[in-house]
Order: structure tokens, then sequence, then C-alpha cells
């Protein structure tokens, strides 16, 4: 892609890395710390939490200039210093305090990576579009999380001595990240501008960072929702969550490029609306299957349909950003759309299993309802990108290049 093979294996270093020891925190906590479950999730959710207090900070970072290598490579390179730091802390934990630390460095760098990477992506992109390259660093991120997880998986069993091995490892692999990141070569633009200019808004930003809430919760259905509608509700193994997320895996390093290479003639707007009709769709027929107890075949059919709208969202949401916002305040829209997807992450599973108790006919309609609902503010208030307003106006003109995939 056009971020470059350096940038290409640090994500995927990175990525292996998280997949080593990200499942497994609330484990390390409580197997090699033996900390309580209540001490390890408040400290866990607590360092969620005030990372998001840095996305904003790492916005003003990027737009402030300053040398292309100050303003998009050295914010990526510190959030995988951040995390190394994070890793060391855990290591050398030996109570709550310092697990606290931890998990308030690993918040942080998790939280500002997402807004830091798209910044650089987008700068290596340029002038075309960010959009593939974008699609192809998230199924290659997706490859690297499950590689690490699986690996993980493999070697958890051997107790805590291999879970410090396991975090030592995450510890090297951002390290050697940083490093690869740190010799990419990223070409000069100009994104010092002027206060007056800085101050500017991107019109329609506002409604797109609020509708983009409950499409966020998506990320979470996989993970909390549709493991107590398998096992609960029609009885299934408790194996066939793990097959689900799996198959997810798949279908997204498989599908995710394709399909934005292919959507590209269709303006980013209107795919991140149809993204939250397909999405709302999938959530009424997981409720249709639990309620009528649908075989596992036709679960998982509704799962792809899950799965294809979630591409889309992901797809279409970032580069939507990237492309409507100016280079010098692409740092602050995407610290906008990073803040929303973080709070709806955060807020995800308490919000869920709390529907989910009122019953599955309160969780899924107002799954469904909401996401309709930001899909329609998507669809009439989102920000517009002058690329595209020009080729629906005058469609004879050539179609907007894409970033060819090597």
């Amino acid at each position: 892609m056009r971020f470059g093979p350096r940038h290409a294996a640090a994500l995927a270093v990175d990525a292996v890395g998280a997949g080593l020891l990200r499942p497994f925190l609330v484990v390390y906590g409580l197997s090699v710390l033996h900390l309580s479950a209540a001490a390890t999730g408040l400290a866990l959710s607590a360092g969620l939490l005030a990372g998001l207090v840095a996305v904003p900070l790492t916005g003003r970072w990027l737009d402030a200039g300053g040398g292309p290598f100050r303003a998009r490579v050295l914010p990526v390179v510190t959030t995988l210093v951040v995390r190394v730091a994070g890793v060391g802390v855990l290591l050398a934990a030996h109570g709550v305090a310092a697990f606290s630390v931890a998990s308030l460095l690993l918040g942080i760098g998790n939280q500002v990576w997402p807004q830091a990477h798209a910044a650089l992506v987008a700068t290596l992109a340029a002038p075309e579009p960010a959009d593939a390259p974008l699609a192809a660093a998230r199924s290659l991120r997706n490859a690297g999380l499950g590689a690490g997880a699986l690996l993980a998986a493999l070697a958890v069993a051997g107790g805590p001595d291999v879970l410090r091995l396991l975090a030592a490892g995450t510890a090297a692999g951002y390290g050697v990240a940083a490093v690869l990141v740190c010799t990419v070569v990223v070409p000069p633009a100009p994104l010092v501008r002027t206060g007056r200019a800085r101050a500017g808004r991107v019109p329609g930003m506002a409604v797109l960072v609020w509708a983009n809430l409950p499409f966020a919760l998506c990320f979470a259905v996989l993970e909390v929702a549709l493991p107590v509608v398998l096992t609960e509700q029609l009885g299934a193994s408790p194996a066939w969550p793990a097959i689900l997320f799996a198959g997810n895996t798949v279908l997204v390093v498989a599908l995710q490029v394709h399909l934005v290479v292919r959507l590209r003639h269709l303006s980013r707007r209107a795919v991140l609306a149809a993204s939250g009709v397909v999405l709302a769709a999938s959530y009424l027929g997981f409720w249709a299957c639990g309620a009528a107890g649908a075989p596992l075949a036709a679960l998982c059919a509704v799962a792809v349909a899950y799965t294809l709208g979630e591409i889309l969202y992901a797809g279409s949401g970032t580069a939507l950003v990237t492309a409507a916002a100016p280079p010098h305040r692409l740092g602050h829209a995407l610290g906008q759309w990073q803040l929303s997807t973080g709070l709806a992450n955060a807020a995800a599973p308490a919000l869920l299993l709390a529907l989910l108790d009122a019953g599955p006919g309160v969780l899924w309609p107002v799954l469904a309802g909401t996401t309709l609902l930001g899909a329609a503010a998507i669809h009439r208030r989102a920000p517009e990108v002058a690329s595209e307003v020009a080729s629906a106006v005058a469609p004879e003109a050539a179609p907007e290049p894409v970033p060819a995939v090597r």
C-alpha cells in the first residue's frame, strides 16, 4: 500500500504484540498479581477513560506542524513508547497501584493510536485518497491481533511465568514497531497554517461525531451481547462465541480492502449511512434468532450480515473524516472521531449488558433504532467531500484515483 512496507511491518508487529497481551490483562491482574476482580476491572476501565483525555491533546499536536516527522511520525512513535512503558510497569508491578499505573499508560497508548495512525496514513497516501490504505491497515491489524491472541491462547496454560513472558514479548513488539515507524519517510507537506485557518470548523463534523456513538457500539456486540444470546437463549456451546469471532476476523481481513475499492464510486457519506442500515437489520436478525430459537446456521448468516455492516462502517467512517477535514484540521477532526468511538467502546459493556438484562426485546430494538437514527443524521447532515460533490455534478469526469494495492 501507499503507506510503505516499513510502516506495514510496524503495524503488523504492533498488532501481534497487542494481540498477545490485550485479551489477557484481566488474567494477568488476577493470576499473576493476585488482585481482586473488582480492582482489576476498575483499573482497566479507569485507564481507558483516562486515555480519552489525551485524544484532544494529540489532535492539537497533529495540527501544530513543525515538519512532517514531528507532526506525523512522532505522535505514532509516542503511542508505542508509552505502551512499552506501560508493559514495563506491569512487569514490575506488585500491587493494585502499580497495575493502575500500567493500565493508565496502556490506556493512553491504545486510545491515541487510531488517531495518530490514521493521520500518518492519510499523509503518506496524499495526494490520493486514504480509503484503501486505511482499509488495508485495518485488515493487517485485525490479522495481527488474531495471530497474537492465538499465540497467547496456546501459551497461557503455562501459568504466571508464561504470562510474564507474553507481556515482555508485547513490550519488545511495541519497541520494534517504534523503531520501524521512525524510519518511515514522510513527504513534506504544508502542515502549519495561520491561527485564523486553524480556528476554522469542519461543517457537519459535530453531527458525524454524535451519530457515530450508536455505530461504534457494534464492536462490542460480538464480544458482549452475542455470547449471551448463544449460550443462554440458544443453548449453544461456549466455543461458539469464539467461532463467530474468528469468522468475523477472517471476513474483515479478506473483504475490507476489496469492498472499499469496489464501492469507491459511491460517496463515503452514503456508504457510512448504508452501514447503519445493514447493522440495524442484523440487530433485528439477532433478536429474531434468539426469540424463535433459530438454528445456529441462521444466526451465523445474520453474523455475516453484521460483519458486512461493520466492514462498511470501519471502511468509510475514518476515511470520511480524513477526506472532509483540511490538512491543518486533520488532527482535530480525527480526535473528535476517536473521542466518540472511545466513549462508546468504554460504555458498551455496561450499557449492552444493562439493556440485555432488561430483556432481548429491549436491547436489539434500541440498538437498531439508535443506529438507524444515526444513519439518517449522517445521510442528511454529515460532512461532504468536495471531490465527491464535483463528481456527482459532473459524472463524466474521470473517477477518483485509488491507491494501488501491492
